[in-house]
């Protein structure tokens, strides 16, 4: 049987030009998905990857459900064959402005405010017609350690609910905002019914269902960068020493570089946290019809 390989990344927006951390641009995103492909990567949803399988599975998760998930990512992935997974903040859909949550304020009233707008339902479904997973982020990105249990509550069963009665299906699959959780968070997210999470930590380590690693991917690092994060061997060092440190250092001072700035670690805080996954197995809609009415 083949050794088991799956590697699990974590985008956010996808910009030409948006000065974040936290938006790589779409060029990157093409040659880092063509380069795990050649590698010999199958694509899989978050839910299918999180089941396990054997060889090498790659799931392209993408955090926050901004706009751009959909009128540019979606266009490669699907050129690529690649399914992706979004975890959608539930509150913001609906909404016509742009999200907002604590470490975004300062995109607010700028010539980047558009990049905060939400995917819009119509354009969710779509994914989810093409073969996307369509996953919770709770309802309004809050920091789920910080909560109350009935706010820890309404916020996780009520992204859920609002999930399955918008794009059908059972919608096991949480990503963490902030990629803060706690054993009173993983408690309370089994039972409002979700059956895989992921987390986005600084160290990889197999974990439980409810909490399965994923690596950050972020703008400006480099395909250097990106293989040693994608790499098997750096992963299984990074998950079994502090040493991966120096790896990020390295990967901090090339966007620092990149840039011609500071690194932005708090733009959107650092930690934000099925169909079939063969290459080419869904027909995907035109690029065009996900830019149907936003709202």
């Amino acid at each position: 049987m083949p050794r088991r390989d799956t590697l699990i990344l974590c985008y956010h927006g996808v910009s030409e030009d948006w000065p974040t951390d936290y938006a790589v641009a779409p060029g990157d995103l093409e040659r880092q998905i063509d380069h795990l492909l050649a590698r010999g990567y199958r694509a899989a949803t978050f839910a299918e990857a999180a089941r396990g399988a054997p060889g090498r599975v790659m799931a392209v998760t993408f955090d926050d459900a901004f706009a751009s998930v959909a009128d540019r990512a979606y266009p490669i992935l699907a050129r690529l064959g690649v399914p992706g997974t979004v975890f959608v903040p539930t509150d913001f859909p609906d909404r016509r402005g742009p999200m907002s949550w604590p470490g975004m304020e300062r995109w607010l009233d700028g010539p980047h405010e558009d990049e905060l707008l939400p995917a819009s339902w119509h354009q969710l479904e779509r994914l989810a017609e093409a073969g996307w997973e369509v996953g919770s982020h709770t309802r309004s990105h809050p920091k789920l350690t910080s909560l109350s249990d009935a706010e820890l509550r309404a916020e996780l069963a009520g992204s859920r609910s609002a999930l399955i009665e918008r794009i059908g299906g059972s919608c096991g699959s949480l990503a963490y905002p902030f990629g803060a959780y706690d054993d009173r968070v993983v408690r309370f997210a089994r039972s409002a019914g979700y059956t895989a999470a992921a987390t986005l930590p600084g160290r990889i380590s197999a974990g439980s269902p409810m909490r399965i690693p994923r690596i950050g991917i972020y703008r400006g690092e480099g395909m250097g960068i990106f293989r040693l994060k994608v790499s098997p061997t750096v992963r299984r060092l990074r998950a079994r020493t502090p040493g991966w440190s120096f790896v990020t250092s390295v990967s901090r001072a090339r966007r620092r570089w990149v840039t011609g700035g500071p690194v932005r670690g708090a733009d959107l805080t650092r930690r934000s946290g099925g169909g079939s996954s063969e290459p080419g197995a869904h027909t995907q809609p035109e690029p065009h019809k996900l830019r149907a009415p936003r709202h």
